[in-house]
């Protein structure tokens, strides 16, 4: 015979209420499988924002936080980020600061500007060095 503890059958009591309204709570909370169910999520969520905004103490607040989590959670997996690599940065540069290929002979000719840009070739340290010495960013925006 096995024995149990209360903590075990106030549990179970505790499931079994739970149990009882959860095919309510699941159409306002469950975890998004797909685009329109994510959608609905995301709506549910600036529904709750608009509520609660930023008191920790609203009743809503950690239905707020948990919807919040499982929409990230869906867009990590359906929307990844993709970083940046040293010539779209360039690029982005270039374009704030309106320069052509021509402009940056420094780190070699239009030639080798266009080749970067384009992807057929890497920024090697010495151009790095320049362009975050010439754009005042940090080397690493180009790795």
């Amino acid at each position: 015979m096995i024995k149990t503890d209360g903590r075990n059958n106030m549990l179970s009591t505790e499931l079994k209420n739970i149990e009882k309204i959860w095919p309510a709570v699941s159409e306002v909370l469950s975890v998004p499988h797909n685009k329109k169910e994510y959608i609905q999520l995301s709506k549910r969520l600036d529904e709750l924002i608009d509520e609660a905004g930023n008191n920790e103490k609203h009743p809503l607040a950690s239905l707020m936080e948990i919807t919040g989590l499982l929409i990230a959670k869906y867009e990590e997996e359906n929307y990844p980020v993709k970083e940046p690599d040293g010539s779209a940065v360039l690029k982005q540069l270039m374009r704030e600061h309106g320069l052509k290929q021509a402009d940056l002979s420094e780190i070699g000719s239009q030639g080798v500007v266009s080749e970067i840009l384009s992807g057929k070739r890497e920024l090697n340290v010495r151009q790095i060095k320049l362009l975050s010495g010439r754009f005042s960013v940090s080397p690493a925006v180009f790795i």
